[in-house]
């Protein structure tokens, strides 16, 4: 048997996410059965998967010690170099710089955006990982390894729900800069494309047509200057649609 103390930071989510991200050894159909047969309560009473859970609940669980290992929250050590734009008590926002990827990826790199948000904040004091059941520093948004610039980064569970929903609710607006091949005429307008992701070769291609692989990708832009001879220009660029490679197809086919 184990008992876990809600904190502030595993409150207002749902009993079955937070015991998938506490027990990772925990397969779903055994929490659930767990749950039915109240071997998992909470304030010892009969609780159900989508039951949400408020600071300073007690939970309790009777399984099997193989299942009842934990996900324990490691300290970085990551290098603790972050450019940091902005910082309150609840977000920071970091200048990620170009050739940095933001999470680890299929080649494991540990040399992240967010493990260097996490070790700058560990080494501040404030994110002490024993201290906590499910929440680790979390990015809101995420530009590719090659792009520079500006991440959101939350300190806490509240934070994070809140920026999520701002973000969901388009209320940031988030514009690139990108210099391309030559002249765009006009100079300021939209891109309305047709875009196949081929997932296995990491490859977006333009479309004719719509069709069930498409997805519909809207790409506005606007000329900020141009060299003399025409070569280039620099563009600033705002995304309706969030599509992969989205800039970067739109503006190879044109």
């Amino acid at each position: 048997m184990q008992e876990i103390i809600v904190g502030k930071n595993d409150a207002n989510q749902r009993l079955d996410k937070f015991i998938t991200k506490k027990y990772k050894n925990m397969p779903f159909s055994m929490m659930y059965k767990l749950i039915r047969k109240k071997k998992i309560t909470v304030n010892r009473k009969r609780a159900k998967e989508n039951q949400v859970l408020a600071e300073g609940d007690l939970i309790l669980i009777f399984a099997p010690d193989d299942v009842l290992g934990e996900a324990k929250a490691t300290r970085s050590v990551a290098p603790a170099k972050v450019n940091i734009v902005y910082e309150d008590e609840n977000i920071l926002v970091a200048d990620k710089e170009s050739g940095l990827i933001v999470h680890s990826d299929a080649n494991e790199e540990y040399d992240t955006l967010i493990n260097r948000i996490t070790s700058y904040l560990i080494e501040r004091g404030d994110y002490v990982p024993e201290n906590e059941n499910s929440f680790a520093p979390a990015l809101c948004n995420r530009i590719d390894r090659n792009t520079q610039g500006l991440v959101i980064a939350t300190k806490n569970a509240q934070a994070l729900r809140e920026m999520n929903e701002i973000i969901k609710q388009r209320l940031i607006e988030k514009k690139y800069l990108a210099v391309v091949h030559g002249v765009l005429t006009p100079k300021e307008g939209e891109i309305k494309l047709h875009l196949e992701k081929n997932a296995d070769e990491n490859i977006v291609r333009v479309r004719n047509h719509e069709s069930a692989k498409t997805k519909y990708a809207v790409t506005k832009y606007k000329t900020v200057s141009q060299t003399s001879n025409k070569e280039f220009s620099l563009l600033e660029i705002e995304l309706i649609t969030g599509r992969t490679h989205q800039i970067r197809a739109s503006f190879a086919h044109v």
